[in-house]
């Protein structure tokens, strides 16, 4: 029999519709959840690394080495290797490990290598993950691995070539890796400017710690790319955001900006016909190598190292607002350690350019003797640029950053 006081009531209401929101709330509602679910969404698709290599063992093994024609690195990829020795006759005064830009590969210094050597350098130059011959091409492998490798090819040439000076030499990204290298001292440093203590079994970083910071009695930077974030307008930044996590196998190229990376046209018509130099670039690895740029800037205090820094009044790809930034940036302490070349017909690509024997001629003399003037002349015209303000012009601020061109 039914209760009259339990029929009387009203069913109960589903829980669902308990907890329902007011309808009249919902237009102010939806903005934010749309805007929650896409921060969801984007923060899921993260830029890609590439991964790392098959592990020392799988190539029998116990440490990183030199071979003829190949970089092993401490996780066993195998980094194609060039090397330039100095003509019979000539003793060598120092050692030289190039490191070459963005979308490049160590052809890039095909001509001044072998420049450098019959001044009495040792020259090598190895494929960076990613580019050219070495594996994962076009994928970006993180600044700690970059800059991993080139600490172990740093102390591979240290035990190959003992009582010779080394010297570290960046072309734009190059610079950039090695900037971040040096700066990251302040993790942990060991006797001497720029150095601390790898682990003797792998000549590498020691495990589980930070990666180490390599043994150099000097630094050649030409052209470094410093072109980081802080230096950027917001939109740029904005788009390196969403670009890397909403499209990030999407592909560009240079094309269209505008930007002429040197005078030396055949060079350039030549890279073009180049396979292994990358003309389409992921998003992803455009944004790891601003992110690239952004330690290489903020390294600068921290760079304490013989430097030499060179730079071209005609340069169209890392802007001068963010290089005389970096100039500047440098530790007074260490003013006497450092050389400034400004060379006014001089382009982005110093080591190819069309002058490129001038540039190559400066970094010969300052490896014999870093206190000597530089045959060029250019510290003068690099005295009298620090001396004015400066900043990026709109045309500067409105490129891409690096897209498709070496950088």
């Amino acid at each position: 029999m039914t209760d009259p006081k339990t029929a009387a009531m009203p069913p109960p209401e589903p829980a669902a519709r308990r907890h329902a929101v007011p309808p009249h709330l919902l237009p102010g509602l939806l903005p934010g959840l749309l805007g929650l679910v896409l921060l969801l969404v984007l923060g899921a698709c993260a830029p890609r690394l590439a991964p790392p290599g098959p592990g020392l063992s799988a190539l029998d093994l116990s440490a990183p080495t030199f071979t003829e024609d190949r970089f092993i690195t401490a996780d066993g990829s195998a980094l194609p290797l060039r090397q330039w020795l100095p003509p019979q006759g000539v003793t060598p005064h120092g050692v030289v490990l190039a490191l070459h830009g963005f979308n490049d590969y160590s052809h890039a210094f095909a001509e001044s290598g072998p420049a450098l050597a019959a001044s009495g350098l040792l020259v090598y130059a190895y494929d960076q993950r990613g580019f050219g011959e070495a594996p994962n091409r076009g994928l970006w492998p993180g600044i700690e691995v970059l800059t991993g490798d080139l600490a172990t090819a740093a102390a591979l040439l240290r035990r190959r070539h003992p009582g010779l000076p080394l010297y570290l030499l960046g072309e734009s990204m190059g610079g950039a890796v090695i900037l971040a290298a040096l700066g990251d001292r302040a993790a942990g440093q060991a006797a001497g400017p720029n150095a601390r203590a790898l682990d003797p079994a792998t000549e590498g970083p020691p495990p589980g710690g930070p990666p180490a910071v390599l043994l150099a009695d000097g630094v050649i930077l030409a052209a470094p790319a410093v072109w980081a974030r802080s230096t950027m307008p917001f939109y740029q930044r904005a788009a390196l955001w969403l670009g890397a996590r909403l499209f990030p196998a999407a592909h560009f190229t240079g094309e269209g900006l505008g930007i002429q990376a040197s005078d030396n046209i055949e060079m350039l018509r030549g890279l073009g016909r180049d396979p292994l130099f990358i003309k389409r670039t992921r998003a992803d690895a455009i944004y790891g190598l601003v992110n690239l740029m952004d330690a290489a800037l903020q390294a600068a205090p921290r760079i304490e190292a013989e430097t030499l820094l060179l730079y071209g009044e005609r340069d169209e790809v890392v802007p001068p607002g963010p290089t005389f930034q970096f100039w500047r940036g440098l530790p007074p302490e260490a003013a006497a350690r450092q050389r400034f070349a400004f060379y006014p017909e001089g382009w982005h690509m110093l080591l190819r350019d069309l002058q490129a024997q001038v540039v190559i001629d400066d970094i010969a003399a300052w490896t014999r003797d870093p206190g000597a003037p530089l045959p060029s002349g250019a510290e003068a015209h690099a005295a009298a640029a620090l001396r004015q303000p400066s900043g990026p012009t709109e045309k500067e601020s409105a490129a891409a950053v690096c897209d498709g061109i070496s950088c």
